[in-house]
C-alpha cells in the first residue's frame, strides 16, 4: 500500500503546473514554462521521497495546449532527457504515479469532435508517461462521462470508443465511479464488455453505492486489475462540513480514515486522497497507516 496525492504541493514555492493564455502562446513560451514545470515536478518528487509519499498524480498541465492544434513545437523532442531523468528517479524511490484529465474528457460524447478531441488529450497523457518510461501501473483515470438523456445509449459509446484507442491509451486507463451518474455497478458492467480496470472513488460511492456494500465495493474491482496493472488504486476522501454534497475534505478526518484502513483489511490498494491540502493530510494519513502492515515503508 502507498499513500499520496494529486498535483499539488503547497509547501514547496514551485508549481508543475504553470500556464499561460492561450493567446500569448509561443514556442519560447512554451519551452520555458515546460522547463520550469518539469523541473518543479523533480521537486516534488524528491519531497514525496522523504516523507514516505509513494504515490503522485501528475498534473495534466505539465505541458500545457499539447493536445491543442496551436501547439506545433516538437516538444517530445525536446525534453525527452528531462522526462527520461524524472522516470529515472520515480523508479529508483519506488514510486507510483497516475494521471487524471480534465472533466471534458468525454469519450461517450455524442458529438465526433468532443470524441476526437478527448482521444488527443489522452494521446498526451500516454506519452507523458511512455517518455517517463514508467510501466502500466502508471494510470490514467477518467469518469464515464455524461448520460445524455440516453444512458445505455452513452454506454455503448464509451465501449465502442475504448475499443478503438490505441494500446498506448488503453493499456493506462481506468474509469472510476462518480456520484451522479456512473455508480460501481455501471462500472462493473462496462468493465465486463471491455475489460478495463475500475478504480474505486471511496466517497463518490458513499454518495452513489449503487446497491453495492463497502466490503463488496473494494472486493468487486479487484479482479478487474491485472499483475500488469499493479494493484489496484482506490480514491479517498470525505465531505467537507457544511459544504454542498460531494464536496471533498479540506483536511483529512484521521478517525474516519483510521476506520476505513480497519474495515478495508485484508484488500491491498494504493490510495490517492483528494483532500484539499495535499501533502499535508498525505503526511497526516502516513503516521496512521505506519501501524498497517500493508503500508510501504521505504
Amino acid at each position: 500500500m502507498k499513500i499520496g496525492y494529486p498535483c499539488i504541493n503547497t509547501t514547496l514555492d514551485c508549481s508543475s503546473a504553470r500556464s499561460f493564455r492561450l493567446a500569448s502562446y509561443s514556442e519560447i513560451r512554451l519551452i520555458e514554462t515546460v522547463g520550469a514545470n518539469l523541473a518543479c515536478l523533480e521537486k516534488i518528487i524528491d519531497y514525496n521521497k522523504t516523507k514516505n509519499i509513494l504515490f503522485f498524480r501528475i498534473t495534466s498541465n505539465l505541458v500545457p495546449f499539447a493536445s491543442h492544434p496551436i501547439c506545433k513545437t516538437d516538444w517530445v523532442k525536446f525534453f525527452r532527457s528531462d522526462f527520461e531523468n524524472v522516470g529515472k528517479k520515480i523508479r529508483r524511490y519506488n514510486m507510483r504515479v497516475s494521471m487524471h484529465p480534465d472533466q471534458f474528457v468525454l469519450l461517450n460524447s455524442p458529438k465526433r469532435e468532443v470524441v476526437d478531441n478527448s482521444i488527443a488529450e489522452l494521446e498526451y497523457h500516454a506519452k507523458i508517461l511512455d517518455l517517463m518510461n514508467l510501466d502500466r501501473s502508471a494510470k490514467i483515470q477518467i469518469h464515464v462521462g455524461g448520460v445524455y438523456g440516453e444512458k445505455e445509449a452513452a454506454v455503448s459509446r464509451f465501449v465502442d470508443e475504448y475499443k478503438g484507442l490505441s494500446s498506448e491509451i488503453s493499456d493506462r486507463l481506468v474509469i472510476e465511479n462518480d456520484e451522479r451518474l456512473y455508480s460501481l455497478a455501471d462500472c462493473l458492467s462496462i468493465h465486463h464488455a471491455t475489460n478495463i480496470p475500475i478504480l474505486l472513488d471511496v466517497f463518490h460511492h458513499s454518495i452513489l453505492d449503487g446497491g453495492i456494500d463497502f466490503a463488496d465495493s473494494l472486493d468487486l474491482p479487484r479482479s478487474t486489475w491485472s499483475k500488469e496493472d499493479g494493484i489496484p488504486i482506490v480514491d479517498y476522501s470525505t465531505q467537507e462540513n457544511g459544504a454542498r454534497k460531494g464536496r471533498h475534505a479540506q483536511a483529512i478526518d484521521l478517525d474516519h480514515f483510521n476506520s476505513f484502513l480497519i474495515k478495508s483489511r485484508p484488500y491491498d490498494f494504493d490510495i490517492m486522497l483528494e483532500i484539499k491540502d495535499k501533502e499535508k493530510s498525505a503526511e497526516v494519513a502516513i503516521s496512521v497507516a505506519n501501524q498497517d502492515n500493508r503500508f510501504i515503508v521505504n
